[in-house]
């Protein structure tokens, strides 16, 4: 919300406010100007009295409303809304402008202009009519941008203007707003896949509160509990009535990881793989908050952002509304990382039991492919998208992937990943309901070999 009251007071010293007002001066007040000047001159060499005047008359006007535009105390706040103030790539967002005019004076015609970057459209302009002493005047305009990113609105400049045009001055507001662009999403469907447990919700686990099934730190007794739930020995210690605690439900964890590695990646722009990849992370990301999965963002570079807890997971599911916004806020401005490998990536993830893992790759050399393989170590589920960089350079006219990407996806494969090629131009959603698939494949092949699995995605 950006707000002010632009007057002559706001300009400093009065010595520097009349020459600005003086270099306010249009076409038509310079004209009269050179004219009164040109005439003066010529009357005083002609000895012409009535020239002398007719030049004085137009010398003077100009220079009378710039003293008069210069003196007027106009005091007029200005506000601005942003409706949404966070728009996915390619969507428009309305700009709301509102003037009052809080003095007891009419004010003169008002130019109103906003400023705005130019990927977001042009500089919009509006001409205000006179508004009355404690009036309201409201204007909008639209802008739009198939780029992400974070843009400045402002400041917010109102032009004023003499009754004959021979002078306008400027007066600017100093707040701000953002806009802030963001990747855009695709609904995901809903699957199951290798991995999942069963139980408490859509892919939640169970876990006990502390210590195991005779957890020996109890809770006040509440009305409603158990009785068999009572803990004797600490209800003697303490002297009232303390519980054994119930069993909790665990949230299910995912990790999306994103690959910003600018070697990974060629071309830029909206179609480009990196523009894709990052797309695909915001996609994942509010799908797995939606079905009360508790997610955090990783990148290459060992960073995981946001979130509200120590090891970077998004809170509760009353914060994931927050967490998503957080989440696309960072993606919005994220851009590709001078490293060279995943080995810090892969360094967060060994720290602990992640749950399920959702990668969106660049390009894999050898060497990157045998760390992608060793994250799958512990996550109890594992999904990659690779984009192959020489692939999307083509423009996806090849036959298929190369040869060296499609030995990168099968090493990822026997590591236990559910690995898809992504080709220029592929939905996510489709990819998806492919992941799927494969992953249940997988998980009936093992069935009777493999026990234990929890986590997943929905």
């Amino acid at each position: 919300m950006a707000s002010g009251a632009p007057g002559p007071e706001d300009h400093g010293d009065d010595k520097g406010g009349l020459r600005a007002a003086l270099g306010g001066l249009t076409t038509r007040g310079r004209s009269f100007l050179a004219a009164g000047v040109a005439a003066t001159v010529c009357a005083y060499v002609l000895g012409q009295g009535d020239l002398l005047r007719v030049g004085l008359l137009l010398a003077v006007l100009p220079l009378v409303c710039v003293v008069v535009l210069h003196r007027t105390r106009y005091r007029v706040a200005g506000s601005r809304r942003l409706s949404p103030s966070r728009v996915p790539a390619g969507s428009e967002a309305r700009v709301h402008l509102r003037m009052d005019n809080v003095s007891r004076l009419h004010t003169g015609l008002l130019m109103l202009q906003d400023r705005v970057p130019y990927v977001l459209g042009p500089r919009p302009r509006f001409v205000l009519d006179r508004v009355e002493p404690g009036g309201v005047r409201e204007v909008s305009y639209r802008v739009r941008s198939d780029l992400r990113g974070r843009y400045p609105l402002g400041p917010l400049q109102l032009q004023l203007g003499d009754p004959f045009g021979m002078c306008e001055l400027t007066r600017s507001f100093s707040a701000y707003d953002t806009l802030v662009v963001i990747p855009r999403t695709e609904p995901l469907p809903a699957l199951r896949l290798a991995g999942e447990a069963s139980g408490y919700g859509d892919g939640r686990q169970r876990s006990l509160a502390l210590a195991g099934e005779d957890d020996i730190i109890p809770r006040g007794y509440r009305h409603g509990d158990d009785l068999r739930r009572v803990h004797w020995r600490s209800t003697a210690r303490y002297g009232e009535l303390m519980v054994r605690r119930e069993e909790q439900p665990q949230r299910a964890r995912c990790t999306v990881l994103l690959d910003t590695r600018r070697i990974a990646y060629q071309g830029a722009g909206p179609g480009s793989a990196f523009e894709w990849a990052v797309s695909g992370a915001a996609s994942a990301l509010a799908h797995m908050l939606e079905r009360g999965f508790a997610v955090r963002l990783l990148t290459d570079e060992g960073n995981a952002v946001p979130g509200e807890t120590a090891d970077g997971f998004a809170g509760s599911a009353q914060e994931s509304a927050e967490s998503t916004g957080l989440m696309m806020d960072t993606l919005a401005v994220v851009d590709h990382s001078d490293g060279g490998g995943l080995s810090r990536a892969h360094d967060v993830l060994r720290g602990s039991n992640e749950g399920l893992l959702v990668a969106f790759f660049g390009d894999l050399d050898e060497e990157q492919t045998a760390v992608a393989a060793r994250m799958r170590q512990r996550s109890r589920g594992a999904v990659a998208f690779v984009l192959d960089a020489d692939d999307w350079a083509r423009g996806g006219a090849g036959a298929g992937s190369p040869p060296s990407a499609s030995d990168r996806l099968r090493l990822l494969r026997e590591a236990g990943w559910t690995a898809l090629a992504v080709r220029p131009g592929a939905e996510l959603a489709g990819l998806w309901q492919q992941a799927g698939q494969e992953g249940s494949g997988a998980q009936s092949s093992v069935a009777g070999t493999t026990t234990g699995l929890s986590g997943g995605w929905s």
